[in-house]
């Protein structure tokens, strides 16, 4: 079996331990590693490191796509192996070291780390460590289920360690289309020009030479915790239906709509899986994670095909996808995740983005990383490339938290991830508020009416009435702008005393 997935021969001799692969991996270093949205990411290695590491103290900056699975991020840092982190994570243990001022946390949007790493900006990855299905006669990685960052990473890396996962399915191969831009000012055009583009391999191009160990696993992807839609799920996405629905009989467009974009997590599933029971139809996605509700659609025989960096799947969803993954896999593109996320591509193909908000603010200003201003839940990830760069901004919550104790609309958000400027339409499952040509005091006035739970909408519109009385172009009273907030730090609540 391993002769079959290292088709390169001389390769062959490079087989060695998980032990010995990490202790390539010296004090100092920046490595990247493959694995985006608990997808792909290799798994033995890091977890010799860890073990390695409380024995043998050493720090690292580790680069990934986004998210590690399997609880590498926690395993990482509770053996104090991170002292940098970027661009994302979603990890409750590296979280409050990173709150704790323990771990350096650089924040990115991710289309933008390889970028930096390409021109130097940067430093340099000393060692690539990638999870692949397979490493073909030439000596070209094929990732398993996820690309990230992981091919910039073994192209621009000096080493490169590569984790051969004999639980993925070979079917993966031929699923991957890896492109990499031309380095800047000279470059060309990115030759995507729909969902289905194939302009790149199906394998990462790195010489040979560069392999210095391949280490085999066989340990499976975390799977995706998705709840099932609830009611506030459902009013979200039948909102959203709707105004859709209305975008179309305005003839903006068809039922086929924009290719589609959604983040990850269960309010962003929900409301695709809701696209299952619309007139909606011939659907494409271009997007960064293929979630459950993606293979859902194409089982419902709603969506066409869809573009992304990784798939992340339930446990149920795994059962079910991987063993017919030849099935989906002509309507299936995993890329990049530069290329996923690249303005220029998310513009030209002119995509509806859904993505979810912490909180937002009267003024349509969304916060979708802080709690409180100060204290980093996962990191924005890619929700800015698309909202910036999208045919439609569109951000998804629920009106309330914590049993109603928090308000997810407040007079001015703690924290500012996407301004105004970048947000079009806002989604609760109270109702959704369209924001498009509406001057600030207007955009005020139609969040706090549809999206504002009954509970916080009279506080809101007093808040507002108030603020306007002083004057303003965004009017605001700035001595209590965030005065919800420290209710909530104080006394448990942002509701009146």
């Amino acid at each position: 079996m391993l002769r079959e997935r290292i088709r390169h021969r001389p390769l062959l001799d490079r087989v060695v331990t998980a032990d010995e692969a990490a202790a390539l991996i010296k004090d100092g270093m920046t490595v990247g590693m493959s694995g985006f949205t608990r997808a792909g990411e290799a798994k033995a290695v890091p977890l010799a490191l860890a073990e390695r590491a409380r024995k043998d103290p050493l720090k690292i900056t580790l680069m990934t796509g986004a998210s590690l699975g399997n609880d590498l991020d926690k395993t990482l840092a509770e053996a104090h192996v991170l002292a940098r982190r970027m661009p994302f994570q979603s990890d409750p243990g590296l979280r409050k070291a990173i709150n704790a001022g323990e771990v350096m946390f650089i924040d990115q949007h991710l289309s933008e780390t390889v970028e930096q790493l390409r021109t130097n900006q940067i430093p340099p990855v000393d060692i690539a460590v990638v999870e692949a299905v397979a490493i073909t006669e030439q000596g070209g990685i094929v990732p398993t289920t996820s690309v990230g960052n992981s091919a910039s990473f073994a192209i621009l890396a000096d080493k490169v360690i590569v984790e051969i996962n004999l639980s993925q399915p070979v079917t993966l191969e031929g699923l991957h289309d890896i492109y990499i831009p031309a380095r800047r000012p000279a470059r060309m055009p990115i030759p995507v020009v729909t969902p289905e583009s194939r302009v790149g391999l199906p394998f990462i191009p790195v010489p040979p030479e560069k392999i210095v160990a391949i280490v085999v696993s066989e340990k499976h992807d975390s799977s995706a915790t998705i709840l099932p839609p609830d009611d506030d799920t459902r009013a979200i996405a039948g909102n959203l239906t709707d105004f859709l629905l209305n975008e179309v009989k305005r003839g903006r467009m068809g039922y086929e709509l924009q290719p589609l974009q959604a983040g990850i997590g269960t309010i962003a599933n929900a409301v695709l899986h809701g696209f299952i029971d619309s007139p909606f139809h011939d659907l494409k996605m271009y997007s960064e994670v293929l979630q459950d509700s993606t293979f859902e659609l194409f089982d419902a025989g709603k969506l066409g095909f869809a573009s992304g960096s990784s798939i992340t799947l339930s446990a149920k969803m795994y059962r079910k996808v991987l063993p017919r993954l030849a099935e989906y896999k002509h309507h299936l593109i995993l890329r990049p995740q530069e290329i996923s996320n690249h303005p220029e591509v998310i513009r030209r193909l002119g995509l509806i983005c859904i993505n979810t908000a912490l909180e937002f603010d009267i003024y349509g200003n969304v916060n979708s990383t802080h709690v409180g201003g100060t204290h980093m839940m996962n990191g924005i990830g890619g929700s800015g490339d698309f909202a910036r760069n999208g045919y439609m901004s569109i951000f998804v919550t629920k009106s309330i938290a914590k049993n109603g104790a928090i308000s997810s609309v407040v007079p001015m958000v703690s924290h500012v991830d996407h301004t105004e400027h970048d947000v079009d339409v806002l989604v609760t499952e109270v109702g959704l508020a369209d924001l498009r040509g509406l001057a600030p005091r207007e955009r005020a006035q139609v969040i706090i009416a549809n999206c504002v739970h009954p509970d916080y909408r009279d506080a809101l519109r007093d808040y507002y009435v108030r603020a306007s009385q002083r004057g303003g172009h965004t009017p605001h009273i700035l001595e209590e702008a965030f005065s919800w907030h420290v209710a909530l730090r104080d006394r448990g609540t942002m509701r009146s005393a």
